[in-house]
């Protein structure tokens, strides 16, 4: 056993990539509604992996959580900078009021308990769920002029911490905002009325409501129908077809037809029999209940053996942003054309007639090639699915964001910087608003963001849990173990300030409220816990601009605590 123990020790990679698979595979199971999450569950495997001793290089976490912020930097850049204008500006404030609550919140609770800067750092860190300032107080305290046992300790005092508190700060902010917080908003009555308000007030105005946005979820159909209904007892032009459902306030289409046994493409004017044969375009439960009394419907494979096309288009033309979604689909561009979801940091947002799209959004379009094609042209950039990434933009992009941060200035003899963390999350920043503006350059797929995004925060967490494994009982010990009740105590109160303050003084909306004070967390199993209590994507227009922010603004708020404790 010892044998295996000193190879272990000898290949810490092999022990660090276990502490990847266990913690992620730990933090997805569920007991009933309850899970630990990917980053508590990897800090937990890690914590006990680094009692057998063994040592993780410091480069490899250092070079993993400058992925990680540079992947949060570009994912956040183009929300955070539109947020300095227009009601976005509201939101940042909100953003910024919030972060200074959690500082203060955990300022006061280090005070009363006499807690170190060590303790109060960790417990920042898990409570208010700000798990990337971990990397950026390490890297503080480095920076500073202290003996290597008291660093050493420090840090490692802060990871025993945010360990102890992190969990109930994670589930903890998504049970209270999704069931206290309608409570403290007038009761979850008066809540879901206030929903559906905001909802049929997005959906009230110029335009009639128009059925065409359907969730991301579910696929546009394509259909056969026999025009045998009632409707064809005399011929009418596909042009009046289309009118007809238009009318009804309806999004569906003509793509394809079987006249007299001919297969033929739509055109206005084309008359169309009974007997013939239709294919429309519209989103499922629309074909169900709308499209079939027209007609019965058919199978019939060579009339439906044509290609659809489904396209992600960031919005980047000046028409369409600032456009409203009811706007949008009344442009003549956008016939035959219907938006399967509506993404905003890669979050969905209620697909309603009132919302104002914003440059950077990505519109998933679907329907013929051409008629997408033509969409796309006019909206903006068309981001066909490819798999390679802009390597340069990534290499270029956090070598020049660290140097941005290492570079200081003195202020009375104090050398003062942004750090290569901060360095990094700004390059990140910078570089993802550039690839809004032009998005012809710099392109990295999603599912690379996703990578960069989890895999370097559990890198990072994994060799801070490792590394600091025989410390971390002794920094529990001498912290206290009553550290997880004033963790809960610093989560509740925290959030409890916040949705007062988004309410009373910033005047949101109660379900607004409840996804901006998610955002200030960067509470992503919040937002998603808020909108299934609430059935609705309303909470996600206060949440994009927030959590934007607060991935800059919360983090940097730790060095307040780490300071001042």
């Amino acid at each position: 056993m010892e044998s295996f123990f000193e190879l272990l020790r000898n290949n810490p990679v092999i022990p660090l990539f276990f502490t990847i698979g266990a913690g992620f595979w730990l933090g997805h199971l569920k007991f009933k509604s309850f899970s630990l999450g990917a980053v508590a569950a990897t800090l937990l495997v890690g914590v006990c992996v680094g009692q057998l001793d063994i040592q993780i290089p410091t480069i490899v976490k250092n070079i993993f959580f400058m992925l990680f912020l540079f992947s949060i930097g570009y994912n956040v850049g183009p929300v955070f900078f539109r947020s300095f204008k227009g009601e976005g500006l509201k939101q940042l404030g909100f953003a910024l009021v919030a972060a200074l609550v959690c500082a203060g919140t955990v300022l006061l609770a280090a005070k009363i308990m006499g807690y170190s800067n060590g303790v109060a750092g960790g417990l920042f860190a898990g409570s208010q769920t700000a798990s990337a300032s971990l990397g950026v107080m390490s890297e503080t305290l480095r920076s500073l002029e202290m003996s290597d046992q008291t660093r050493e300790s420090t840090i490692a005092m802060i990871t025993a911490c945010y360990a102890v508190t992190y969990i109930f700060g994670t589930i903890g902010t998504a049970w209270y905002l999704s069931n206290v917080g309608p409570w403290l908003l007038g009761g979850l009555s008066k809540v879901l009325c206030e929903t559906a308000a905001i909802e049929a007030e997005l959906d009230d105005g110029v335009y009639e409501p128009a059925d065409g946005y359907i969730n991301a979820r579910r696929p546009v159909s394509f259909r056969a129908f026999k025009a045998d209904g009632k409707y064809f007892e005399q011929p009418h032009t596909v042009a009046e077809i289309e009118k007809f459902f238009e009318n009804a306030g309806l999004r569906v289409f003509v793509e394809r037809l079987r006249i007299a046994g001919e297969i033929c493409e739509p055109a206005d004017d084309l008359t169309v029999s009974r007997g013939d044969t239709i294919v429309f375009s519209a989103r499922r439960e629309v074909m169900v209940s709308d499209v079939s009394p027209l007609g019965t419907e058919v199978v019939d494979p060579e009339l439906l053996n044509f290609g659809a096309e489904q396209l992600d288009v960031t919005i980047s033309k000046c028409g369409s942003d600032g456009m409203t979604f009811g706007e949008l689909r009344q442009q003549p561009y956008m016939r035959g054309v219907i938006v399967g979801s509506i993404k905003r940091t890669g979050m969905n947002l209620p697909g309603k007639n009132r919302l104002r799209l914003m440059r950077g959004d990505v519109l998933t379009l679907v329907g013929l090639h051409d008629n997408v094609a033509a969409a796309a042209e006019k909206i903006g950039y068309a981001d066909r699915e490819r798999t390679e990434t802009d390597m340069v933009l990534l290499g270029f992009g956090i070598a020049l964001g660290c140097l941005l941060g290492v570079l200081s200035i003195k202020i009375h003899g104090v050398p003062l910087s942004l750090s290569s963390s901060g360095g990094a999350l700004i390059g990140g920043l910078l570089l993802g608003w550039l690839r809004e503006r032009r998005p012809t350059f710099g392109r990295i797929p999603s599912p690379v963001v996703w990578i960069l995004d989890n895999l370097g925060l559990n890198m990072f967490i994994a060799v801070v849990g490792i590394n600091a494994g025989t410390t971390f009982l002794a920094g529990l010990h001498q912290a206290g173990f009553g550290l997880f009740f004033i963790g809960i105590a610093c989560t509740i109160v925290a959030l409890t300030l916040n949705i007062f303050i988004g309410r009373k003084i910033f005047r949101f909306s109660s379900p607004e409220t409840l996804g901006c004070v998610a955002g200030a967390r960067c509470g992503i199993a919040s937002i998603g816990a808020i909108q299934e209590t609430l059935q609705s994507n309303v909470p996600m227009i206060g949440y994009t601009v927030t959590y934007a922010a607060a991935n800059i603004i919360l983090v940097f708020s730790s060095l307040i605590v780490l300071f001042l404790a």
